[in-house]
């Protein structure tokens, strides 16, 4: 077992030896310290992504949770939304789009409607993971915009989930989608998706 709990099964092993010490007329809660609460967020972080996987049909699809993207994604889930933000404090949908993409050596601009402008169009129905997928959801023109991680599902940071995963088919996205930009080259792709 690593003593510097590197692993998930590590920090479960340091959290009890920890929890064990304390004083059992000390609440829990006031007496995890660091290493019990860097182990509770890696089990949350984990336990997310278990969850993207199994709702996402991971089995079928691309985007396995072991692959990079998905790895990605399951760091920020459920990170709120934020009108202009770029950063973990809060996403805004096209500041998270920024975000993920730029750890993949991908620039996009700063607005959906701008970086529906970036990328070559392609079809519904040859989205591969990492297209990004445009909504009109003001009846103004794009305002939304996420990315395909396989199996009919998109992520994106919306306003009443903030960073999560949708299903394209879900009569709200449905009806609002617009269209779809690869913006990845084949390389990029292949880094998203290979571990």
């Amino acid at each position: 077992m690593q003593e510097n709990g590197g692993t998930i099964a590590g920090e479960l092993f340091l959290f009890q030896r920890e929890y064990r010490e304390i004083p059992s007329t000390e609440p829990l809660a006031n007496s995890v310290g660091i290493r019990g609460k860097t182990f509770l967020k890696k089990l949350i972080v984990s336990i997310l992504g278990a969850a993207i996987v199994f709702t996402s049909g991971a089995a079928t699809t691309q985007a396995a949770s072991s692959t990079p993207i998905n790895a990605a994604v399951s760091l920020v889930a459920g990170t709120p939304y934020k009108y202009g933000g770029t950063t973990t404090s809060g996403f805004d949908c096209s500041g998270f789009t920024r975000y993920i993409f730029k750890k993949f050596g991908v620039e996009l601009s700063r607005t959906a409607a701008s970086q529906a402008k970036q990328g070559t169009s392609v079809a519904k129905s040859n989205l591969r993971v990492g297209d990004l997928v445009f909504f009109n959801t003001t009846g103004r023109g794009i305002s939304h915009v996420g990315f395909y991680v396989g199996n009919g599902k998109f992520a994106n940071s919306s306003s009443s989930k903030g960073v999560s995963i949708a299903s394209l088919s879900n009569s709200y996205w449905a009806n609002r989608y617009v269209t779809a930009k690869r913006v990845t080259s084949d390389w990029t792709y292949s880094q998203m998706i290979e571990n």
